[in-house]
């Protein structure tokens, strides 16, 4: 559970981290896994991240998270959630993953962050007072040191998290989380995929292959 070193100067893993760390060691088991706890920071560093989609917490379901928000291991059946992600994707730009893993995502630069790294088997947002916030709002400014940055926030928990953190030269999309309970009340029909896109594009930076 070594912070990925393009992170590690973060205030967080000296402040924050050693009290996590000493906390996680006392559990039997949790997910994602000590080998996946910082998969999100590890596949994409601060000077690539052009987008940022932030996520709750992991899967709380074994076998599922694989420390990237709103992603799945590879043969994994899509969370409903992110069949929604898939279906206003095909409705967006024509094309979805095959797969629900996204870390082709990740290693072109989304950052897939989720506010709570850490979740306890069948326990959904048990983890949310720990204190991971302070990592989300610390990653998403170093981030914003590196340029302008897209951010794609689905929910209010999201947009709570980090909605005071955009500049004016950034991208902000706010809509309704994708959860079947709320998909129907502003995600569908927002075209998050083909407007950081065209945003990219007007900032000569590379589009994403939503695809990948």
């Amino acid at each position: 559970m070594t912070p990925p070193a393009a992170w590690a100067h973060l205030p967080f893993f000296e402040q924050d981290w050693p009290v996590l760390r000493d906390r996680l060691a006392e559990l039997d088991d949790w997910l994602p896994g000590p080998g996946h706890l910082f998969a999100a920071l590890q596949a994409t560093s601060p000077q690539q991240a052009r987008v940022i989609i932030l996520g709750q917490d992991p899967y709380p379901t074994p076998g599922h998270a694989n420390g990237l928000a709103f992603s799945v291991n590879p043969g994994i059946a899509l969370p409903r959630s992110l069949k929604n992600i898939f279906a206003e994707m095909v409705q967006d730009i024509g094309t979805a993953p095959i797969t629900g893993d996204l870390s082709g995502w990740a290693e072109q630069g989304v950052l897939l962050l989720n506010t709570s790294l850490s979740v306890l088997p069948g326990q959904a947002g048990v983890h949310a007072r720990w204190g991971w916030d302070a990592l989300t709002r610390q990653a998403v400014a170093e981030a914003q040191r590196h340029g302008p940055t897209a951010f794609i926030l689905w929910g209010a928990h999201a947009q709570k998290a980090v909605g005071d953190l955009p500049r004016p030269q950034d991208l902000v999309i706010a809509s309704a989380h994708p959860s079947p309970l709320s998909a129907r009340r502003g995600f569908f029909g927002s075209r998050p995929f083909s407007q950081v896109n065209t945003w990219l594009q007007a900032q000569r930076l590379p589009q994403i292959d939503w695809a990948a």
